[in-house]
């Protein structure tokens, strides 16, 4: 009897982290189409390009030494593939508790499920230095970010280890349920570091303060872009429960998918709000932007709050994010796409949200924990970006950017019969 319900479970709950990692995989296609909607026609293809490559090289490098890094479990071959059934099996034998313990899975689903978060931190840090950087300064950058600035600062956290055995974050009672910190904010560090070394695109800031839009090629794409994304977070959030196969884990999940979707309509709404208020429009990038804000708000803790709080919650982050997206041009920080806004600032709000609903979680350990994930991937990023501009450069030549990335960088436009955007 005891085999069978270990069989149960275990398919359950590798089949629900399964499920859970392709949600979060295709999150890689809602980055793609926001970019790619919200950048100039003649930078689409070369924004492409970067989604797809990034997805494939995090993918890599978290399996060649990123996990080993994070967990501490050797490479994969050598850990994850080791795990088998028989010996989990083993462990589950002496067990009275049946679905009302841990959770059990395969070692392969959870390094699947943890490879699609570290492509997620990388994508961040691709629309943000949209339309003026070189193709492989970005994806070297790549290299690095999620073969060893991500899982450093995930093993901090997630790993459960020391901060270069100084303090350890969970004695702090720091918390980040599923990344507002560990992914987002990670990832619009890592962006911001570029960003600055980098300047802004030419003719974006004027020489007596003026600030000048340059609008999105495709705005239905960008909209289909963050559906798929607000689709994806089920996954992002959901699987990072663990576990479906009881009923408190199956309540626990289904209270996670309702804030999640609560909390990116309160940031779509507030966000709609705001704009209407200050510009005398309904901006639809601000609302795909608030939309985005509330889930990443909402991914620090979407277990606790009741669906009304989390409500609330996304609200304030739809809210910020407007403030922080005109702050951040007032300071010449150009982000072509609110990466920065959106997953930085709204993620360090999502973090100090936490105690809020959850007694057990400090406010100074969230504190101290996000400051850690800030300053390392910040400092780390701007040193390899450093020296990626002294080895080979990170911007293209002012007439490279005038043209736009896709010919110089792909050699191909991705709306060749409409002209330039």
């Amino acid at each position: 009897m005891e085999n069978n319900v270990f069989h149960l479970q275990y398919a359950i709950d590798t089949f629900y982290f399964l499920v859970c990692g392709a949600l979060v995989m295709w999150m890689a296609a809602g980055f793609s189409m926001l970019e790619a909607g919200l950048v100039r026609g003649k930078n689409t293809a070369e924004i492409l390009t970067k989604n797809v490559a990034l997805y494939a090289i995090s993918c890599t490098m978290y399996l060649v030494c990123g996990y080993a890094i994070m967990y501490g479990g050797g490479v994969f071959l050598n850990g994850i593939m080791d795990l088998d059934v028989p010996s989990v099996l083993t462990d589950f034998a002496g067990r009275e508790d049946g679905f009302e313990g841990g959770s059990i899975y395969s070692g392969a689903s959870d390094f699947f499920f943890q490879v699609v978060f570290v492509a997620t931190a990388m994508s961040i840090v691709s629309g943000a230095v949209a339309e003026r950087m070189k193709l492989w300064a970005f994806l070297a950058f790549a290299v690095v970010m999620t073969g060893f600035i991500y899982p450093m600062e995930g093993a901090w956290t997630w790993g459960g280890a020391s901060v270069f055995g100084m303090y350890s974050l969970g004695d702090l009672g720091f918390s980040d349920f599923a990344g507002s910190g560990i992914v987002h904010m990670a990832g619009a560090a890592a962006a911001l570091a570029g960003v600055l070394l980098l300047g802004a695109r030419k003719g974006k800031y004027g020489p007596n303060g003026q600030i000048n839009a340059f609008p999105g090629a495709n705005l239905p794409l960008a909209t289909l872009g963050t559906f798929i994304l607000w689709m994806g977070w089920f996954g992002f959030n959901g699987g990072s429960v663990l576990k479906l196969g009881d009923i408190s884990s199956a309540h626990a999940v289904a209270m996670v998918f309702l804030n999640t979707n609560a909390a990116a309509a309160g940031g779509a709404i507030a966000a709609l709000i705001v704009a209407r208020l200050m510009f005398g429009k309904a901006d639809l990038t601000m609302l795909l932007n608030g939309a985005l804000a509330g889930l990443v708000v909402i991914t620090a803790e979407p277990s606790t709050p009741s669906p009304l709080t989390a409500t609330l919650f996304g609200a304030a982050g739809g809210i910020l994010v407007v403030f922080s997206i005109i702050t951040m041009d007032k300071l010449r920080i150009d982000d072509p796409v609110g990466a920065i806004s959106v997953h930085g600032v709204c993620g360090l709000l999502g973090l100090l949200l936490v105690p809020v609903t959850n007694g057990d979680v400090s406010f100074v350990g969230q504190i101290i924990g996000a400051l850690t994930i800030f300053v390392w991937v910040f400092v780390a990023s701007l040193v390899v970006w450093g020296i990626l501009k002294a080895v080979m450069g990170i911007r293209v030549t002012e007439e490279e950017e005038y043209e736009g990335v896709d010919m110089s960088e792909c050699g191909l436009e991705a709306y060749p019969e409409f002209g330039k955007g």
